[in-house]
């Protein structure tokens, strides 16, 4: 059984994992990109709330940063989200 997301308070970041092939791959995204990236014009969003309703995207993100070669974790920035 995969491990579920969850908020790092700490580090203020989501911690979650994808399946790529055979491995399931740890990956993060900041609360900072979450709200840039998703909802710039909100105020106090919750972070989780958001990664849930662009899972889909941060996923393949996550797919293509290992396909380019990263290593896990894979630590998600604004610009790996772009349109």
């Amino acid at each position: 059984m995969a491990t579920p997301e969850f908020f790092h308070e700490a580090s203020g970041c989501v911690r979650f994992w994808v399946q790529v092939d055979e491995a399931s791959i740890g990956a993060t995204v900041s609360r900072d990109t979450l709200h840039y990236r998703y909802s710039p014009m909100s105020v106090g969003e919750d972070p989780m709330v958001t990664f849930r309703a662009n899972l889909s995207a941060l996923e393949e993100a996550v797919r293509r940063r290992v396909a380019k070669g990263s290593i896990e974790p894979v630590m998600l920035r604004e610009h790996d989200l772009r349109a």
